[in-house]
């Protein structure tokens, strides 16, 4: 069985999606209705911009989200997924490709989505960092122990790396007491704030209003959701967890678990670079991954 899976922030790069759009109509056709809905051309940023440029909030979610799920739709007879899940951001091109949401309405919601996190990001100095070589059990109970400060686990992405999200201060403490506890590494992200944790509580209220006034239909296979890592098909239940989403973990490891579990021997990645791929593999090495080229 094939499971296509979807990239999230951080995936964008200059030039993404340029010779998609010049060789393929469907892609221009796609992108065109794109620069018509957000009210400004993402395409001459994602094609002709830098990476800074790329970085911005109200680019970079879009873009990826663009690039992900144009380059499902242009496959044409190939694309037939069994089952679906994205990384974060990307749970939003999974569902769009599983058609339980429009593009358009997928759009929308991303585009409404970077800039309520880019709001939330502003109120509180906060990050996130990459922990590596750790039990995910060992991270949890350093961070359960950081009671003056807020520190959580944001990303479980495959064993042995989970990402932690917080307050500036609290997530540099937990990093000293994880590299104490035996982490191999620990790395500060580039990010804008602490995604998935509750710093971005005020970005999930903002967001709830125009979740629950979208369009949500049963997909065309299951969608194996961030929260819980299981697959769902209930519309209502999509939309729940897709409001939940920004202040509850990625559990990344668990839903390819589950996939797998479920029969998926094949995942393929749908846009912009190839993370998706390697973290499949570190989850299980027995499994096989591409990506779209």
């Amino acid at each position: 069985m094939k499971a296509y899976v979807f990239p999230g922030q951080g995936a964008q790069f200059a030039g993404m999606g340029k010779t998609l759009y010049e060789q393929n109509p469907l892609a221009r056709e796609f992108f065109e209705r794109a620069n018509d809905i957000l009210k400004f051309r993402i395409t001459d940023v994602m094609f002709a911009g830098s990476d800074e440029d790329l970085k911005r909030t109200k680019v970079t979610q879009p873009a990826v989200f663009l690039h992900s799920v144009i380059l499902a739709n242009t496959q044409g007879g190939d694309f037939a997924p069994d089952m679906v899940a994205g990384h974060s951001l990307g749970e939003f091109s999974a569902l769009v490709v599983a058609k339980a949401l429009s593009f358009e309405e997928g759009l929308i919601l991303v585009s409404k989505r970077a800039n309520a996190m880019q709001k939330a990001c502003e109120i509180t100095p906060s990050t996130m960092a990459a922990v590596l070589s750790l039990p995910d059990e060992t991270v949890e109970r350093i961070c359960a122990e950081m009671t003056d400060d807020i520190v959580v686990c944001a990303n479980y992405n495959c064993p042995g790396q989970v990402v932690i999200s917080g307050t500036e201060t609290g997530v540099a403490r937990a990093c000293e007491q994880l590299l104490a506890a035996g982490a191999k590494r620990t790395i500060k992200l580039n990010v804008g704030g602490a995604f998935h944790s509750p710093l971005m509580e005020p970005a999930r209220v903002e967001l709830e209003e125009t979740i629950r006034s979208a369009v949500f239909d049963e997909p065309v296979c299951p969608v194996y959701q961030n929260v819980n890592a299981q697959a769902e098909t209930k519309p209502e239940a999509i939309r729940n967890n897709l409001i939940a989403q920004l202040t509850s973990p990625v559990r990344w490891t668990q839903s390819v678990r589950n996939m797998i579990a479920d029969g998926a021997t094949h995942f393929v990645e749908s846009g912009p670079g190839n993370v998706l791929q390697g973290l499949v593999k570190k989850i299980d090495p027995n499994v096989s991954a591409e990506s779209f080229q």
